[in-house]
């Protein structure tokens, strides 16, 4: 595998979870883990069912598609509770998409908050998205690319931490474009 893969993170922003509305969601292009490329964005409903189809278009629409060959979400919703059909969304893109979490998701506590907020139809995508891998020091959901090549492409772009470049850059961008300046954890 080249160093110097083209590869996307996605995050989304801050949001108010008491308020409808829209989310920002921030996409950085990778060269590798060393080089920004590019910045994409879009918004996604707080809380609603449009984060696949949001997702596809922006990436199918950027002239950076044609040589990116990978997606990394930083978990598997945004927007609260907006959650990807990460299927969906590799089968759209035609892309392998890798879920990265910093800890294991306690399934049964998302579960029951879906039910609790009536949306118990999100868990499907939940229980869809395929089984969660530790690997190293992250845990990962693995669409379209095997477990070796996932662990050879971590090893390229997770290059100031254990999360890749590219998400720990979409953070930033995103939190400094909500509160003004980053902060929390990328």
């Amino acid at each position: 595998m080249k160093k110097e893969i083209r590869v996307l993170g996605i995050d989304d922003a801050p949001f108010n979870k008491f308020k409808k509305g829209n989310a920002l969601i921030i996409a950085t292009v990778f060269r590798g883990g060393s080089w920004l490329e590019g910045i994409l964005s879009t918004k996604a409903s707080i809380d609603g069912s449009n984060a696949t189809k949001k997702l596809a278009d922006m990436i199918n629409k950027s002239k950076f598609k044609p040589q990116l060959q990978c997606v990394f979400l930083d978990g598997i919703a945004v927007a609260g509770f907006n959650v990807i059909d990460v299927g969906e969304l590799s089968k759209k893109t035609r892309l392998p998409v890798i879920v990265v979490m910093r800890k294991m998701p306690n399934i049964k506590k998302i579960k029951e908050a879906l039910i609790k907020l009536n949306k118990k139809n999100k868990i499907g995508l939940i229980e869809k998205a395929g089984k969660i891998i530790k690997m190293e020091n992250i845990y990962v959901q693995l669409i379209g690319i095997e477990i070796d090549k996932a662990k050879e492409l971590l090893k390229i772009v997770c290059t100031r931490s254990f999360i890749p470049e590219p998400l720990r850059i979409a953070h930033l961008i995103a939190s400094g474009i909500i509160y003004g300046e980053s902060r929390g954890k990328a």
